[in-house]
């Protein structure tokens, strides 16, 4: 790493990042707690480890200026083992599931987010935006006509701050403000200090409590794949939504392995592992964040606020910080989808549509992703099978019948090469099947042009293929050679 690299990310216009990292980290705070709650745990557990994960994915992580942090995809996963065996054994899950997602990284398998299209990834967007908004929604049911006025009020302040000034980001202003009149004016409306015990002294390191046996692995095993799959899926979602935004790419691989070391030191010091968060992100990142120094001063942040400011943040009306994450949510949503929804192909808006519905139906981001993606191959095969054309040509004088072939043949377009052969009209000619245009992908592809050649042989009638690139020669030569498709 160069010094100019290392001057981008650390120390360019830092107090704006650090500024940016502040908003990220009050967005933090409910979510937080709320995931804690969600994975069965204290919700010092949760801050604990939002706040390792920050210092840590800061200096290891692969993508600047992104928020990572306990996170409710990975406290849903938790949740059960949690519930059958305990916090410690949660613990010694984090640890494997980051050792698992090192060497995620270490393989280089980041390069599978090159699958994920562009369709899924704004629905996972759009999802998660629905999600954030929604998951406010108890926060303030319930809590009287005052406690919409502030929500009110915050939204006011985050919106209209803005046109006065953007030295200081309006987040911040808001939760100043209108913590200085709830103080002031006695509001009766929930507090910070409601959502749960928050802590009051610095995490401390240990080992997980279980004891190191066979049995301990058994029951870590599946949660910790699970841990380590869906905070990777998360996180490289978020990078790539970071990269859009800022017209920068980053090391997904980079990021895995951070993200591993991360979630390890997590456990260590008594924190639930996490992930990426792209509410925090998108607001880390509108504000100004573009660098290390504000991932950094978000995870830092967040422990001087939980311990050294506790009694100020404990007094942080709830409505304040509702109002900032309805913004990110407001933020995070891709409106622009919406009015391209008719313009786009009816394929790829279906796919985005698919992602959003089962992601906000399940509140499960892995298993919307991966509807998504699935959708996404389904559709791309069906496309590319369409393009496969056979085209026929007959020289009466010769008694020859030509077939020429153009297009990918693979096991979605088998049924269509094999379909676009008509024994009858080759009856008494020899046949011709012209395949340099065409590239056969499979073994099924394979099957099908072998499956060709023998019902025009079992009609008597003389076959050859020609013009097959060495590509698929090699394919056809390795899976079927006793077939002899090279002639008559």
């Amino acid at each position: 790493m160069t010094f100019a690299s290392i001057r981008q990310e650390w120390f360019r216009r830092p107090v704006r990042e650090m500024l940016a990292g502040a908003v990220a980290t009050f967005a933090l705070i409910p979510e937080v707690i709320a995931f804690s709650f969600a994975a069965g745990v204290d919700p010092q557990v949760g801050l604990f480890a939002s706040f390792v994960i920050g210092i840590v994915i800061a200096f290891a992580g692969g993508r600047p200026a992104m928020i990572s942090a306990a996170a409710g995809s990975v406290a849903l996963v938790a949740a059960p083992l949690v519930h059958s065996h305990g916090l410690p054994y949660l613990l010694a899950a984090g640890v494997l599931a980051g050792a698992l997602q090192i060497l995620f990284g270490l393989f280089r398998m980041g390069v599978l987010m090159r699958f994920v299209s562009k369709s899924v990834r704004t629905g996972f967007v759009n999802a998660l935006a629905i999600l954030i908004f929604s998951a406010q929604v108890p926060q303030v049911i319930g809590g009287g006509w005052i406690t919409y006025a502030v929500l009110a009020a915050g939204l006011a302040l985050i919106y209209m701050v803005t046109r006065v000034t953007t030295a200081i980001p309006s987040p911040l202003i808001c939760i100043v403000i209108l913590t200085a009149a709830s103080v002031v004016l006695h509001l009766p409306v929930r507090t910070v200090a409601d959502l749960g015990r928050l802590p009051d002294a610095l995490p401390l390191f240990a080992w997980p409590t279980v004891p190191p046996t066979f049995e301990t692995l058994h029951i870590i095993a599946a949660p910790a794949l699970a841990i380590a799959m869906v905070g990777l899926l998360e996180s490289l979602m978020t990078a790539s939504v970071v990269d859009d935004l800022t017209d920068t790419p980053s090391s997904k691989n980079r990021e895995c392995t951070g993200l591993g070391l991360a979630n390890i030191a997590a456990s260590l010091f008594g924190g639930i592992a996490g992930c990426g968060m792209i509410g925090q992100t998108v607001s880390n990142v509108k504000y100004g964040g573009r660098g290390r120094l504000s991932t950094l001063f978000a995870g830092a942040f967040l422990l001087i606020l939980m311990v050294a400011l506790k009694p100020w943040v404990s007094q942080v009306p709830v409505a304040a910080l509702v109002a900032i994450m309805v913004m990110v949510s407001i933020d995070t949503f891709d409106w622009s989808s919406l009015r391209t929804l008719v313009a786009h192909p009816k394929m790829s808006s279906v796919v985005m549509l698919a992602t959003v519905l089962v992601t906000v139906a399940t509140s499960n981001l892995a298993l919307g992703v991966t509807v998504g993606v699935l959708l996404s191959g389904v559709f791309f095969a069906f496309k590319v099978a369409g393009l496969l054309r056979i085209e026929t040509e007959a020289d009466l004088a010769a008694k020859r019948l030509t077939y020429r072939v153009s297009g990918q043949v693979f096991f979605a377009s088998a049924d269509i090469f094999v379909d676009g052969f008509d024994v009858r009209e080759a009856v008494g000619k020899s046949v011709l099947i012209d395949v340099s245009e065409a590239h056969f992908w499979d073994i099924t592809a394979v099957a099908a042009l072998d499956k060709v050649v023998q019902r025009f042989r079992a009609h008597g009638i003389a076959i050859e293929v020609a013009g097959a690139n060495a590509a698929s020669s090699t394919l056809i030569e390795r899976l079927d050679k006793a077939a002899a498709l090279g002639g008559s």
